[in-house]
């Protein structure tokens, strides 16, 4: 099962977050990319053309994302998602997340 998600920064689409059954994979659009002021992601993901792959764990940057503690726990209990389920987290509770960054679920129908 593939996941997908855009990855906006102040508004505007840097880049794709992908969940399939290779792991994980995180590319900066290439328009966003070209961009003489594009600020990256995070410092640990510095804007490249390169997408970065992770076979096994979600990019630490984007697991932080997650809420953690009492949060966490009414998020698992609403939407009854695993809390080994990084990506499902992630893409249920970070939308709105606080500072620069927001996660946008690309669902089926949107493809």
């Amino acid at each position: 099962m593939m996941r997908r998600a855009i990855i906006t920064v102040k508004g505007i689409k840097a880049g794709l977050l992908i969940e399939d059954e290779h792991g994980y994979e995180f590319a900066y659009d290439p328009s966003y990319a070209e961009q003489a002021n594009a600020q990256p992601v995070s410092l640990t993901l510095p804007v490249r053309r390169e997408p970065y792959r992770s076979e096994r764990d979600l990019f630490p940057f984007f697991d932080g994302l997650i809420p953690e503690g009492w949060l966490l726990d009414i998020a698992e209990l609403n939407w009854k998602i695993n809390p080994r389920d990084r990506m499902g987290l992630l893409l249920a509770c970070c939308r709105d997340c606080i500072g620069d960054v927001g996660v946008e679920d690309i669902t089926e129908s949107q493809s």
